[in-house]
């Protein structure tokens, strides 16, 4: 499995697939597979500035795509789960997570965490659409900031 995704990763690098690899990165990411799409997002902006928030703005509809199939993942594993629901951390997390209802999702940006988060979302059966905006706020300026902060850092000629 990792020769085809090292190839597929190789073959999406190609400079006229930028925005489109932005998306499918952002949408790996954002699911339970362990990939940063942050790299993909400063590589194309470093090679195309003008890109910046067509960048920006295609990795957060990606990345929040992804977050939406991890929501579905943990809502249609609700039942799964059931075994481990007696745990004292589970019990805590699953008070915290029900307090601040669909705005955790706002925390789905954090590495981690924040994709499972979405997962976790999905299992408790908050409405899908409030954690979609919650995550695609927080996803937009992870991305904003991790961008911005790099474009700053190693500015082009």
């Amino acid at each position: 499995m990792e020769l085809w995704l090292n190839d597929l990763m190789q073959w999406l690098a190609l400079p006229q697939y930028g925005l489109s690899t932005v998306f499918v990165i952002a949408f790996i990411s954002a699911t339970l597979l362990p990939m940063g799409s942050e790299p993909a997002v400063f590589g194309l902006v470093k090679l195309n500035p003008e890109l910046f928030w067509p960048a920006i703005l295609v990795a957060t509809a990606g990345n929040t795509l992804g977050g939406m199939v991890s929501w579905w993942m943990g809502w249609g594993t609700h039942q799964a789960v059931n075994k481990w629901r007696d745990s004292s951390t589970h019990i805590r997390a699953l008070a915290w997570l029900e307090k601040l209802g669909p705005k955790a999702c706002l925390l789905s940006w954090l590495p981690g965490v924040g994709d499972p988060l979405c997962a976790v979302a999905g299992w408790l059966k908050m409405p899908l659409w409030p954690c979609t905006l919650y995550m695609a706020i927080g996803k937009f300026f992870r991305y904003l900031l991790m961008t911005g902060g790099l474009v700053w850092l190693f500015p082009t000629h």
